[in-house]
């Protein structure tokens, strides 16, 4: 199960509080103030983890709760402050919050269209943190309020508060290149073949429901990950066939590949394919049409291939095309070389 965008409720711990105590000894019954502060509450924490590609772990538990702080003892004892609760997410996870506070005004405002979502992290390196809700603060105990006037204080403070909330997590960037095409297109069996990724194929449109990550090796410990986006259709940019649930998944992929049918087995034109992905692609968002991209010509094994890739080197000579065919593997080195010079790197060194 592929999970790009959940909503999650986050709670970090209140501070312990301040306590009001006095040392009461053998030989000393009157003591001065010894009350001890509290801990401070645990934060809530998202961290970009490089195990970690996708938001399924918080479909099944989606909330993300920090304890409080223990409250201080006598003899001065400070009580004991929370771990922080810490969130994985993939890179490439934007974070909005909600104008709810619980999960049910949350589901009420969605249900009246009233739900506002404002943007506040973009986390995209391995290793970047950011604080969702910020634990409480620990009170202090009465021995702070001693002075030589005040011998015997009872003042003390409680702990704060801690921020809560919920959040909605939107993952975008999810591999370094996305392959963009129509439905039945070939993307799935490409990227079984070009990596470990097993995605669902079968011969008829819409197969692919939900992006499949895979994983390309290279030689000398280089690798690239590619997304096989689900089938556009036309229309897609107007949210036509999920259009939108699919194009977004392309907004952070370094390098675009086109996957054509050139043998136009399913009655579309090669030419017409592409000029209507290019589209579809530039009307969802204008900067995506200045990515780097090329053309994978697929299905170079069937009849009135070869044919069709004369006239569409001629009508896009300028483009890198790299012909091939999934199912045959014919073709598929030239592929990885082509990943591997765009868009691979070192295991060891995580972009």
């Amino acid at each position: 199960m592929f999970i790009d965008h959940i909503r999650i409720y986050a709670e970090a711990g209140d501070g312990g509080n301040g306590v009001v105590h006095f040392r009461r000894e053998k030989f000393k019954p009157k003591g001065g103030p010894d009350g001890g502060d509290g801990g401070d509450g645990g934060s809530v924490i998202l961290r970009v983890d490089p195990a970690v590609d996708n938001l399924k772990a918080y479909s099944y538990d989606p909330k993300l709760i920090a304890k409080q702080g223990q409250h201080g003892a006598g003899n001065r004892k400070h009580g004991k402050t929370s771990k922080d609760r810490i969130g994985l997410v993939p890179p490439g996870t934007v974070v909005y919050r909600s104008n709810a506070e619980t999960v049910s005004d949350a589901v009420e405002l969605e249900r009246g269209d009233g739900i506002d979502l404002e943007p506040i992290a973009d986390l995209t390196e391995y290793g970047e943190e950011f604080v969702l809700c910020q634990g409480g603060k620990g009170g202090k105990g009465n021995w702070h309020y001693k002075t030589s006037t005040n011998q015997a204080p009872e003042e003390h403070t409680l702990g704060t508060e801690a921020e809560i909330g919920v959040f909605y997590l939107e993952l975008r960037r999810i591999a370094d290149a996305g392959m963009v095409g129509f439905p039945n297109a070939g993307k799935s069996t490409l990227v079984n073949k070009l990596s470990h990724a097993t995605p669902k194929i079968g011969n008829y449109p819409f197969t692919t429901l939900n992006p499949m990550v895979g994983v390309v090796e290279f030689p000398k410990y280089r690798r690239c990950t590619v997304a096989d986006i689900p089938g556009l259709i036309e229309g897609a940019h107007e949210n036509r066939g999920l259009g939108h649930e699919f194009l977004r998944h392309i907004t952070r992929c370094k390098l675009l590949l086109f996957v054509i049918d050139m043998a136009g087995s399913e009655g579309r034109d090669p030419i017409e394919d592409l000029q209507t992905l290019r589209t579809e692609v530039k009307m969802y968002d204008e900067d995506l049409s200045k990515f780097e991209w090329i053309i994978v010509a697929n299905k170079m094994d069937m009849e009135g291939a070869e044919e069709n890739l004369e006239m569409f080197k001629q009508r896009f000579p300028k483009q890198t095309v790299i012909p091939l065919s999934a199912d045959t593997e014919e073709g598929l080195e030239d592929l990885r070389r082509e990943l591997d010079q765009r868009v691979g790197y070192r295991k060891d060194k995580a972009q």
